[in-house]
């Protein structure tokens, strides 16, 4: 298809480049401005939910625990991670 485009393409060279930008300059205005419109709403893409509850009721929510006077409170303290986060920063060692 590609092939039988390029010899049909008049003007030499010089021609057939200019059409070849042409010709994809053609079929990306005709994507953009009609038919990614009209599949857009069909699309999931902005079919985005964020909220905190994470579709648990409010009365079985917990509060996050609150520091004791003595403690510090770090930023994400208040997050349950499933992992150990320092297991990925080891301490360096001398011969490193």
């Amino acid at each position: 298809m590609y092939a039988w485009i390029w010899r049909k393409l008049p003007f030499g060279l010089p021609g057939k480049i200019s059409g070849s930008i042409a010709l994809a300059l053609a079929a990306a205005a005709l994507l953009w401005f009609f038919v990614f419109p009209w599949a857009e709403p069909i699309l999931p893409f902005d079919d985005v939910q964020v909220g905190t509850d994470g579709g648990v009721p409010a009365d079985d929510v917990a509060p996050p625990p609150t520091p004791s006077p003595g403690e510090t409170q770090h930023p994400g303290d208040d997050y349950d991670v499933p992992y150990d986060p320092e297991s990925n920063n080891p301490v360096p060692s001398a011969s490193r």
